[in-house]
């Protein structure tokens, strides 16, 4: 509770580095703050070019089947690798005055949360022009997931940015994981795609449950099993709890490893 207060105390400067993140995005391009709409439709276009016509993936509607799990991915990418780097990127700030280090991870992963809620405009305004439409009690239910999916994504930049601090090739090596996760997730296919053998590992990837929840809610329309959000709420307690814990134990020498 000391360590929760203490970070509300603070919390003036994570709206103030949130802000600082979201215009400085895309600061000095032609189209600004528009990329936030334009690069997950970018990728939407060159996956579904992929998967619907040239290796025919079987789902009615795929950009959509797609769509609405591409997004979410989009935001758990980018708190991957961008939380990774949230220390080192403020190290004088860190070397030169005190305020809880967790302020920094959890600003990087707050600012991609507002692009991800910004860009769910975007979903919804496809879903309803598509024909698909969507179910008013199931969306109900998205507030819930994203505030689960938050809670994971966070979890994980604790983690990753106090490891990053003593071992600066977790960086990279993290673009690579981060790739092969992504086909390890159900983000380009159903997980009846799945085969029997492989499920329990499929089932190993704390994203997967998200993700299947989003898909449910948008695409399939229908409110997703209490056993399914419970699975995933745990997942990021369990992460969240891991990343606080071990980012309190290794903050300790951030400024003499820099």
């Amino acid at each position: 509770m000391k360590q929760l207060k203490e970070l509300y105390d603070y919390r003036e400067m994570i709206f103030s580095l949130v802000k600082k993140d979201l215009r400085g995005r895309y600061k000095g391009s032609v189209l600004g703050f528009l990329w936030t709409f334009i690069n997950p439709l970018l990728q939407l276009m060159v996956f579904t070019l992929v998967f619907s016509i040239i290796m025919r993936a079987g789902y009615e509607q795929y950009y959509l089947f797609l769509f609405v799990a591409l997004v979410p991915w989009m935001f758990f990418a980018s708190s991957v690798q961008d939380g990774s780097t949230s220390i080192l990127r403020e190290k004088d700030m860190v070397k030169k005055i005190y305020f809880p280090r967790e302020v920094l991870p959890i600003a990087t992963v707050t600012s991609g949360f507002v692009n991800m809620l910004l860009t769910f405009i975007v979903i919804f305004v496809v879903l309803i022009f598509s024909g698909r439409g969507i179910n008013p009690l199931a969306v109900l239910c998205l507030p819930v997931v994203m505030i689960v999916q938050y809670i994971l994504c966070l979890g994980i930049a604790l983690i990753v940015a106090s490891l990053t601090v003593y071992l600066r090739d977790l960086q990279y090596i993290l673009g690579i994981l981060v790739m092969a996760l992504q086909y390890m997730t159900p983000v380009m296919y159903g997980s009846d795609m799945v085969p029997d053998w492989a499920l329990p590992i499929f089932r190993m990837n704390p994203l997967t449950p998200v993700i299947e929840i989003y898909r449910q809610i948008l695409y399939y329309k229908q409110i997703p099993h209490l056993t399914s959000l419970l699975l995933a709420f745990c997942t990021g307690v369990v992460f969240i709890v891991i990343g606080e814990l071990l980012f309190r134990k290794l903050q300790k020498g951030f400024a003499e490893n820099f």
